[in-house]
């Protein structure tokens, strides 16, 4: 992490050298973003934070864990395609799963459905595009999502060891 922190310091000294001006302001366009999406984040991160706090351990390790790697992925996609989440507050979610000993395989159901599938967005999606369009959009993402969980697992060892 500390390999990061010192290239974009780099990277920022080096622009603040090719021109001050343009660098200001894009620091200043930063920040205004990082101010705007800093409330929804923390306000996500506590109520994720203070749900996975009341649900214990053992249950989260008990439905997603490694002895129901089948029954994980299933639910896993299920939450994943039915909830609505910027990636910025999935990817810190899924750093807590995985410290609750969540495997990556069940991770991975979770963003990659996340991310492609959106059964909450279905109205929105069949006005513009119509309705087979959207299923057959969020039916290849959910088979895409799955493909893209197996081979999570196979790659860190969790599926076919």
């Amino acid at each position: 992490m500390y390999f990061l922190y010192i290239v974009l310091l780099i990277a920022l000294l080096v622009s603040f050298i090719a021109d001050r001006t343009k660098t200001y302001r894009a620091i200043k366009i930063a920040f205004k973003k990082f101010t705007k999406i800093l409330p929804a984040f923390a306000s996500m991160l506590v109520l994720v934070s203070i749900i996975l706090g009341l649900v214990p351990d053992s249950l989260i390790v008990h439905y997603l864990g490694e002895s129901n790697m089948f029954q994980g992925v299933l639910m896993a996609s299920f939450f994943g395609s039915i909830t609505l989440m910027p990636g910025f507050i999935a990817f810190p979610l899924c750093g807590i799963l995985l410290k609750k000993e969540v495997t990556y395989t069940v991770i991975s159901a979770f963003t990659t459905t996340l991310m492609m599938v959106g059964f909450v967005t279905v109205p929105i999606e069949k006005r513009y595009f119509g309705g087979k369009v959207t299923v057959m959009r969020n039916a290849l993402s959910l088979v895409i999502a799955l493909i893209v969980a197996v081979v999570t697992g196979i790659f860190f060892g969790e599926i076919l060891p």
